[in-house]
């Protein structure tokens, strides 16, 4: 994925089409429910979920995580993207936020990347620090934060990995400023409605232009961090055909249909 020129708005309506009949399709050999992450590339355990955290406010930010680069890591793309995503992201949610809901848009405190494996450094949310392998929305100090070697790890797999992560973590900031009745108890598969509505939305404002490969590899990023059952209680992520469908729901339908 790439930034496009301000100046320059693309709009693309054939965009929501497209991504439906891609992701639609990536439905039927993700039937089975019982998938299996394995190693991201440079990494020697499977990731663990994205599970936001509860509640606390953050340390300062600090520690890079750059143990575990991939040989031959393109960083300085790898920070561009990271860079674009928050941007395009925020923005998005700054244009539309009146449309959609009552009040005003905030954004959330970007703490960024931090290095998991040293717990000295890593954020504080409530009484925990955040680890390794995560990324986290922390409603109480109301920051975003990634471990550096998860994005590291995942943009191995393709870019498209830090732009599905960051605009699912700032889905739950989202949820975080709305009344309680709006929230889904199903709040992780509304997270990712909401970061499909938000990444598809974003290339029809014309402030991102996907390539080609980024919607297989969103596909393939939700076949590593679906759980292995579907979604039952309130804090499970859902399986990766329920992930994908939510993700798919908000990329066809906007916004709003995350709320039906």
């Amino acid at each position: 994925m790439t930034e496009t020129a301000q100046h320059s708005p693309r709009r693309r309506p054939a965009r929501r089409t497209a991504a439906a009949l891609v992701l639609a399709a990536a439905l039927v050999p993700a039937g089975a429910c019982d998938l299996k992450a394995g190693p991201l590339p440079g990494s020697t355990r499977p990731a663990a979920q994205n599970a936001p955290a509860d509640t606390g406010s953050p340390a300062p930010r600090s520690g890079s995580g750059t143990s575990r680069i991939p040989p031959g890591f393109d960083e300085t793309g790898f920070q561009e993207d990271l860079r674009t995503a928050e941007t395009v992201t925020d923005g998005f949610w700054r244009k539309h936020w009146t449309e959609l809901f009552t009040g005003s848009y905030s954004s959330p405190r970007v703490l960024g990347l931090y290095n998991g494996r040293d717990p000295s450094s890593a954020p504080r949310c409530g009484r925990e620090r955040l680890g390794p392998d995560n990324a986290s929305y922390c409603p109480a100090g109301d920051f975003v934060a990634w471990d550096a070697g998860l994005m590291r790890s995942g943009y191995a797999r393709g870019d498209a990995w830090v732009y599905l992560v960051i605009a699912h973590e700032w889905g739950h900031a989202v949820q975080n400023r709305l009344r309680r009745g709006l929230v889904s108890s199903a709040a992780e598969l509304q997270a990712d409605c909401l970061a499909g509505a938000t990444l598809y939305g974003s290339s029809d404002d014309g402030t991102l232009r996907f390539e080609s490969g980024d919607e297989q590899e969103m596909v393939d990023t939700f076949q590593v961090i679906g759980d292995k059952t579907p979604w039952t209680k309130p804090g499970d992520h859902g399986s990766a055909v329920q992930r994908l469908r939510y993700f798919s729901r908000g990329g066809t339908g906007g916004v709003r249909a995350c709320f039906r």
